[in-house]
């Protein structure tokens, strides 16, 4: 084997190392435990404050004002339609 032969050899062995990471990678970000976990975390963050912990009562309080708007709504619709 030549100096040259051995490099190349080399370089595809680098290659697949990397490329098997790679979909290793791809692999977990695309399993649906991971997507889901992702997805939880990033709803929980809506609510609550990553670096404090504290509750974010602003976006709370919307969310609650919504519900109690549709809920109000849903019931004044009932009324009318008796």
């Amino acid at each position: 084997m030549t100096k040259e032969t051995t490099s190349l050899e080399r370089e595809i062995e680098e290659t697949r190392e990397r490329l098997a990471t790679t979909i290793d990678q791809l692999l977990y970000r695309a399993s649906p435990k991971t997507i889901a976990s992702r997805e939880v975390s990033a709803f929980k963050a809506h609510f609550v404050d990553r670096t404090t912990g504290e509750p974010r009562t602003d976006n709370i309080l919307k969310v609650a004002g919504g519900v109690a708007g549709v809920v109000a709504l849903f019931l004044v619709i009932r009324k009318v339609a008796r």
